[in-house]
């Protein structure tokens, strides 16, 4: 593809017309960024500087005759030297070059030319550019140029180009293509035996969800390629056993890994065989291709292995290494380094300080991890931040015999994160279920938006360390947050995230989503032979907010058969919408235990869930000391929930190979059991551990052959030892299955008619560009707050000060009486608890008498500041803030005005932009809500109103994102209508917004 004026100068270019020089530039090092391609692959996109000659020059040569035609529009076989000085110079202004690289090598280039409305060179305030790419052939198909068109647009508008064009030859599809798929709002015209492209580069609503499908695509296909490598070489190989590598070794051998393995070391220059597989002194000495490289060795040796996988192809890297960030300022540098080095070479990194990954897909059976045996295959799974626990969840996991599909403890997760995963899991067929332990969120903008993505279609439980210790672990890099614990994990709990407090909870409610459909609303039945474990069942159903029945007591003298009666007619009756099994030993009158083993009890209880003519119940176990009943209940012929509970997908063979259904690799295959004799767990397991050996589910990845009266299968039912358990995890099934149907039909943002966003705009810049702002924001006078809450069609209610009696008297005359005396000094606003207000004021000599108590008892006027403000209806105080935060962006906040509210805590939050059913939601939350809806006789206040207050304040921030706070307060709320008495609104030049620009890794 060509612009206009290099079609002339592919062959003896005249001269250009003069161009007015564009004002100097420095390097724009903030464009650079590092992307993740379509195959998971990395490349680094940086401006094009005159050092770059050559690289031009030798990327050129590498490009085939027919791409160079589709560039240039004419044979161009090599570049002039006039060529590479205008590809080379830029002004980073009026013309700009960036470039793909890998290994520091030039992949491909895109520029652009501003033009004027002929056609021709012109600088500001023209604002068209035209815009031209090149590709190496070797790189096509990688999404490159969709990535430079990103990046190229953004700089585009950041140098005041509104519009791109670009002349394309028919013949030359893939790059039309680049263009149509873009998602930007364009015309084309066929124009002289060329295709005549414009763009508007105002980033659209299919622009922004184009660029996101592209993200999930790479970075999930980056993930993969980790877990899925069809060869490994353990770099930190040693002779002698023990230690890292050669434990890593023979984890992989140890899982029967399906693809080729190799030891690595220095060292190994004589030997030609470690644990009987290949040994070499060095990646580059396999001869082989090499998709992923575990990393071993001492910190400062990784640089150099980092180096020879990266120029031997290597795609991958798992970092086991420690002494980086977590080990003080020197180990962030060399992170910064390591990770630098990585991308330059297009590889990604789980690490450093990792305990590694694991994948039990028949087909690839990968334990590149520290832990000594594979866990069992199954459909969680689990990400990680810190090796220790994760040998406590995958050892607890193992013992209440749930089996996982990946693992991965990421360490420092310096490049590979839970984003990363969660792109993966998102649209993983082997994974049902998705388990966290979070002891930072580097991004949490995206984490939330990819978690709400993932929970629509599968559960996201999370559990969040390091929440109290006011700064993030030693060696995570993220951005700094003012928004308290609470906040973000309400914001979590809107994106459909299941936040659990501890690792135990997190096995909890993973084991139930796991193996159980979905319930489809609260109402539990409770049946058992106990009659004091079904009332504990009970109470705890209702502290969770459940909608128990009447227990169903069995009586001590009930036998398994009573049980599958008993189950099987529960599960039929449509009054509810889950199951609880309480079960206790029964003793003979001899003395002897008739089921205390639970394997009966668990066949019975198995028995009637496969008699259930659709499992669309979950069912639950509470047992207390019942000896085999767990690990009974656990084995399961199938993990999977049912299409009816979760709408499951059917798995895919990972690698793309055609194996039948049931087939392994020749082999022996380890069995199942825990990671580690994980001692010192600190997960909660009150249960008999599992027998060393667990039934590997039988997956069904193909329909089997027909068979004689074949056994439904059936998923495992979980036991817990304690009442609250099971009911705590059934409770968060139930909000997560009412948060997935509600998701099914999202809100909406209202449109007001009444609502100026141009005045309001025009308000914003004339503050913001007034003299002397400070740079830093600037809080608006009571006039100025009003007028802007005005183009919103929110009125505050006017507020006169009173600094004598006189001036009080002459204000209530201006309002009208009955008025209200309040004192607005900063010790006192908003606290009517401490006698700064007086309320119902009806005629002068009230209020002369009321002004005259307030300075008496609480200080002089200049002290005091009162103010003087017309009645309004009672109602309900309440408080409306808003507020953007660098990390999370802009959160919606209300509650209860007073003390009390504050001291509990009880405000709920949302993030901009709220839609109807959000602000609905926002207020019922609230643990004080029922006194808005005639708690104890009072009238219900006017909601309606309320959450159109909510919905005008949201879009006021989200349309503005220089309004980076509001609050009103207080709001009283009447039965009929609402009066906002006090605002107050600051302005701050925005707050880049990372999750709108083009697509980037975190930048080091």
């Amino acid at each position: 593809m060509q612009s206009a004026s290099e079609q002339s100068e592919a062959a003896e270019p005249p001269a250009s017309p003069a161009r007015p020089a564009a004002p100097e530039h420095a390097y724009p090092d903030h464009w650079e960024a590092d992307v993740v391609l379509r195959d998971g692959g990395t490349a680094r996109i940086r401006p094009i500087t005159a050092d770059d000659a050559d690289r031009l020059v030798s990327f050129y040569e590498q490009v085939s005759d027919e791409s160079k035609y589709y560039r240039f529009f004419a044979p161009y076989p090599r570049l002039s030297a006039k060529d590479v000085h205008r590809f080379t110079h830029h002004d980073f202004v009026d013309r700009v070059g960036l470039a793909a690289t890998v290994g520091g090598e030039f992949i491909a280039t895109v520029r652009y030319d501003r033009i004027n409305s002929q056609g021709l060179p012109a600088s500001a305030p023209a604002d068209e550019a035209e815009v031209a790419f090149l590709v190496q052939d070797a790189h096509q198909g990688r999404g490159v140029a969709s990535a430079l068109l990103e990046h190229i647009a953004a700089v585009a508008r950041e140098r005041d180009i509104r519009r791109f064009a670009a002349e394309v030859l028919p013949a030359n599809t893939k790059m039309i293509k680049v263009f149509t798929d873009a998602g930007y709002t364009q015309k084309r015209s066929f124009e002289d035996g060329s295709v005549r492209l414009h763009l508007d580069l105002e980033p659209t609503d299919r622009s922004l969800a184009v660029q996101r499908a592209r993200e999930q695509r790479a970075e999930a296909r980056s993930v993969q390629r980790l877990l899925t490598p069809g060869s490994v070489a353990v770099v930190g190989a040693g002779r002698a056993p023990g230690g890292v590598g050669r434990t890593v070794l023979r984890n992989l051998l140890g899982a029967s890994f399906t693809g080729r393995v190799y030891a690595v070391n220095a060292a190994l220059t004589g030997e030609t065989e470690l644990d009987g597989v290949p040994a070499h002194p060095s990646v580059g000495a396999i001869g082989e291709p090499v998709d992923l490289a575990i990393v071993a060795v001492p910190a400062e040796r990784v640089p150099e292995a980092v180096a020879d996988c990266g120029e031997h192809g290597v795609r991958g890297l798992v970092v086991l290494s420690a002494g980086y960030a977590e080990s003080g300022a020197a180990g962030r540098e060399r992170q910064r380094e390591l990770v630098r080095q990585a991308r330059s070479y297009g590889m990604r990194i789980i690490g450093p300080n990792a305990f590694g990954i694991i994948n039990t897909a028949d087909d690839v059976r990968l334990n590149a991890s520290l832990a000594p045996q594979m866990p069992a295959a199954g459909r969680i799974g689990l990400f990680t931040q810190s090796g220790a626990i994760g040998i406590a969840l995958l050892a607890g996991l193992h013992r209440r015999g749930a089996g996982l599909s990946s693992f991965i403890s990421a360490g420092n997760r310096a490049d590979v994160s839970g984003n990363d995963f969660l792109q993966h899991w998102y649209d993983d067929p082997g994974t049902d279920v998705v388990l966290l332990y979070l002891e930072s969120i580097g991004n949490p903008r995206k984490f939330t938006r990819l978690a709400r993505r993932t929970a629509a279609v599968k559960p996201v439980v999370v559990v969040k360390g390091a929440r109290h210790s006011g700064s993030a672990p030693p060696g995570h890099r993220v951005p700094v947050t003012r928004i308290p614990h609470a906040t973000v994990s309400a914001l979590l709990r809107q994106a459909g995230v299941i936040r659990v407090d501890t690792v135990t909870e997190l096995v909890d409610a993973g084991l139930l989503l796991a193996a159980q459909p979905l319930p489809a609303g609260p109402r539990v039945a409770i049946l058992g032979n106990s009659e004091s474990l079904g009332l504990l069942t009970y109470d705890a159903c209702l502290t969770e907010g459940l909608r128990p029945l009447r227990p169903l007591d069995l009586t001590t003298a009930a036998v398994p058969a009573d049980f599958r009666d008993a189950l099987a007619a529960a599960l039929a009756d449509e009054t509810s919408d889950a199951v609880v099994v309480t079960a206790i030993p029964w003793v003979g009158e001899d003395g002897a235990t008739e089921f205390g083993d639970g394997e009966v009890l668990a066949a019975a209880l198995r028995e009637a869930v496969a008699s259930a003519p659709a499992p669309t119940k979950p069912v639950v176990v509470v047992h207390v000391e019942m000896g085999g009943l767990a690990e009974a209940l656990a084995v399961a012929t199938n993990t999977r929930p049912t299409a009816a509970g979760r709408g499951a997908t059917t798995p895919e063979n990972r690698s793309g190979a055609t194996t039948p259904q049931g087939a392994r690799a020749e082999g022996p295959r380890p069995e199942a059991a825990p990671a580690t004799a994980a001692a010192t767990t600190p997960v909660q397991q009150t249960t008999t551990p599992l027998q060393q050996q667990a039934v590997t589910p039988v997956r069904q990845d193909a329909a089997p052959a027909p068979q004689a009266a074949a056994p439904a299968p059936q998923a495992a039912i979980p036991a817990y030892p304690a009442a609250e358990r099971a009911v705590r995890a059934l409770a968060e099934a139930v909000r997560y299955g009412q948060w997935r149907r509600q998701a099914a039909e999202p809100g909406r943002v209202p449109e007001y008619e009444d609502i100026d966003e141009a005045g309001a705009a025009a308000l914003i810049a004339g503050v913001l560009g007034g003299d002397g702002v400070d740079a830093r924001g600037v809080t608006l006078d009571t006039e100025e707050t009003g007028a802007l809450l005005a183009e919103y069609g929110i009125t505050v209610r006017p507020t006169l000060p009173a600094p004598t009696p006189d001036a009080a008297v002459a204000a209530a005359g201006r309002l009208g009486y009955p008025v209200a005396l309040k004192t607005t000094a900063p010790h006192l606003r908003h606290r009517p608890d401490l006698g700064g207000v007086r309320l119902d004021l009806a005629t002068e000599e009230q209020l002369r008498t009321a002004y005259a108590e307030l300075t008496e008892v609480l200080g002089k006027p200049e002290e005091l500041q009162p103010v003087v403000q017309a009645m309004v209806p009672r109602g309900v105080d309440t408080v409306v803030r808003s507020a953007i935060d660098p990390a999370v962006g802009a959160v919606l906040s209300f509650g209860l005005s007073g003390a009390a509210s504050e001291l509990l805590g009880d405000t709920a939050h949302r993030l901009v932009p709220a839609t109807d059913r959000d602000a609905a939601e926002l207020i019922r939350s609230l643990r004080t809500a029922p006194l808005l809806f005639g708690w104890r006789g009072s009238a219900p206040v006017d909601t309606p109103a309320l959450e159109e207050l909510l919905l005008r304040v949201s879009r006021l921030v989200d349309d503005h994102p220089e309004v980076v706070a509001v609050s009103l307060e207080p709001v009283v709320v009447a039965p009929r209508g609402l009066s906002v008495l006090g605002a107050t609104v600051r302005l701050a030049p925005p707050p880049p917004r990372t999750d709108l620009g083009p697509r980037s890794l975190p930048r080091y």
